[in-house]
């Protein structure tokens, strides 16, 4: 017993309990993920962009709690924000009680703190504790099963924002000049910010200067006396060199980024941030070779600013973690990146769309999910941004939108207006998915008088564009049962195409023990290494691209296109190097055979087949 009171101890530098995390999954599919999960140490992201899901997701747990509900109306100043505090500060009052909870069970087969227990991973210290204390005898068990309730920590309640939802919301009260504080982005940080949680805001889709420097008016982001931060930084980055350039900018105003989380570009969901041709491997060897030096540098930076500010300084155990997601499928590919690569963590986002206890997924969209094949999931121009977006066929919002092309009435009614940026027609700005829009682009492309398969072309573009402010939400409304005032039902969903690979609706004890490799609920699918399966991405987005130009490539366009091709290439000759990737070094040859037999000159991009 000593020996496991001593590890105990030691547990308490810890705050993580898994290795995994769960990543955030559009805007309601992990809306309250941490009500579900977090209680079981599990850490989880969700979006809180969208003001009015998160409005009536409160109601709906206040009312299932018991708790007393006072809206917050879109009448009142600054309701954004003020709704989005409201809800974190909900969702952190019921993971508490729920973990009080917890605490308060036996150690019996099919209670909650057993269950806390036996997910966690075998080689984590209270799970080794756990079944120390199953074995010791009758006293000693009530002191460690004492000992086990006083370490039991919530899985970390995190908020994901995207830094391009920038556009400015005008509110009456407020002067033109201060428009930009309340952009989605804005109004979303400040709601976190003013929140009593104690956790990580994850910024993503890149350097946003003024989102970023608006951290420094709130003092959680700084360290307080006692160099505790309550409020942490993460940015999700997809190459070394954006995370450098991200945690410098921060560190020069005081602000410590505490993770950066490292995301493959195209083996995701959701939108996909491609590189130029850099893969995940190669990312992460940058990353393995760098960190140290990365760490120390934003340190010094960060320390600097914080000694100008007159702050205090970081806290000599602060340290930066680097985690990766996109595409991970098996405990193996698990493995290899934390030990290989050094990960501190891993995400695993798109496999618990089929886990209802951890996330919303309406009984007809996780059906089509369970059945899907690989040619139901695919990369798409949908996104309002301009930005790739991983699609999913079967949804009812892409069935949605080819019946309204079909009936002479293509594009979205914008209700939300959460992606309107673009002022191509009018002062005031549109969302490309928009109806008004779309008719608008379309009467303009009809005066071009273009050949019939470059018009067909670019009307399609034009049409592809579909409402992801609605369709990313509509399973929040509809599988809760709230009420919904613009009746509005088709739903999107992005998962990552490593989704091909599960068939069924799963646990959350099967996909735990699977991703800790106690189980596997893979299909029968063939699956390639995660790398392999992301360099074929790759290559089919480089001669997808490569198709789309009718015209010689211009001296810019060639560098670029040889560049993505180099670096592809240089990617594989790293996978070759790594015996974990020896089943697939056949594959790899014909990637790299692909690769070699696509001319880049300044004629009209040439493919040999």
């Amino acid at each position: 017993m000593q020996s496991v009171f001593i590890q105990i101890i030691i547990y308490r530098k810890m705050t993580t309990q898994h290795t995994f995390h769960i990543p955030v999954l559009g805007l309601a599919y992990s809306i309250d993920t941490p009500v579900k999960v977090a209680r079981f140490g599990i850490s989880s992201v969700m979006s809180v962009v969208q003001d009015e899901l998160v409005e009536q997701m409160r109601q709906f747990h206040s009312a299932k709690n018991n708790i007393a509900f006072h809206p917050v109306f879109k009448t009142t100043f600054d309701y954004r924000a003020k709704r989005i505090t409201e809800y974190l500060n909900l969702v952190k009052e019921l993971v508490n009680k729920q973990i009080d909870i917890l605490k308060l069970e036996s150690f019996t087969a099919g209670t909650e703190i057993t269950k806390y227990f036996t997910l966690l991973p075998d080689q984590n210290i209270l799970k080794k504790a756990y079944f120390s204390m199953l074995q010791a005898t009758n006293k000693e068990q009530l002191y460690l099963q004492q000992q086990l309730r006083d370490h039991i920590l919530p899985g970390s309640i995190d908020v994901n924002i995207m830094t391009k939802i920038d556009g400015n919301n005008y509110h009456a009260d407020v002067k033109d000049m201060d428009s930009e504080l309340f952009s989605d982005a804005m109004a979303a940080l400040r709601g976190y910010a003013n929140s009593t949680l104690e956790s990580s805001v994850i910024f993503s889709a890149g350097l946003n200067p003024k989102l970023y420097s608006y951290l420094e008016t709130f003092p959680d982001f700084f360290p307080d006396p006692q160099q505790n931060i309550r409020k942490r930084v993460i940015i999700k980055v997809s190459d070394f060199r954006s995370a450098s350039i991200q945690g410098k900018f921060l560190a020069k105003k005081g602000i410590w980024v505490s993770e950066f989380r490292i995301e493959s570009g195209l083996n995701c969901g959701g939108h996909a941030f491609a590189t130029d041709g850099y893969l995940l491997g190669p990312v992460l060897e940058e990353f393995k070779e760098k960190r140290n030096e990365l760490i120390q540098e934003l340190t010094d930076m960060t320390n600097a600013a914080l000694l100008a500010k007159h702050k205090p300084a970081l806290a000599n155990s602060e340290t930066i973690r680097f985690t990766v997601q996109g595409g991970i499928g098996t405990a193996a590919e698990d493995h290899f990146l934390r030990t290989y690569y050094g990960m501190d963590a891993t995400g695993w986002g798109s496999p618990f769309l089929l886990v209802p206890e951890a996330t919303n997924v309406d009984t007809g969209t996780l059906n089509d999910l369970a059945s899907a094949t690989q040619d139901d999931y695919y990369l798409s121009g949908a996104s309002p941004l301009g930005v790739p977006f991983n699609n999913f066929r079967k949804s009812s919002a892409e069935k949605q939108r080819l019946t309204r092309i079909a009936n002479g009435k293509p594009g979205s009614p914008c209700l939300r207006k959460h992606l309107s940026f673009n002022t191509e027609f009018t002062t005031k700005t549109l969302c490309t998915a928009s109806r008004k829009y779309q008719n608008l682009k379309i009467r303009e492309l009809n005066t071009q008088h273009l050949a019939p398969s470059v018009h067909k072309q670019k009307l399609d573009d034009i049409t592809e564009k579909d409402c992801l402010c609605e369709g990313l939400s509509a399973v929040g409304y509809q599988l809760n049962d709230l009420t919904q005032k613009l009746n509005i039902h088709a739903i999107t969903i992005c998962p990552g195409p490593n989704l091909a690979y599960f068939s069924g609706v799963f646990s959350l004890h099967q996909m735990v023990d699977h991703i800790y490799g106690r189980m596997s609920i893979l299909n029968n699918v063939e699956r390639p290494h995660m790398f392999v399966n992301e360099l074929k991405m790759y290559v089919d987005y480089l001669q997808k691209d490569l198709k789309k130009i009718t015209e010689s490539l211009t001296t810019k366009q060639v560098k670029y296109f040889t560049s993505f091709k180099q670096n592809l290439l240089n990617g594989i000759l790293h996978y070759k190097e790594l015996d974990e990737l020896k089943p697939w070094f056949g594959l790899l040859e014909h990637y790299a055979t692909k690769l070699h037999e696509i001319t880049i000159e300044n004629t009209t991009p040439v493919f040999v087949h």
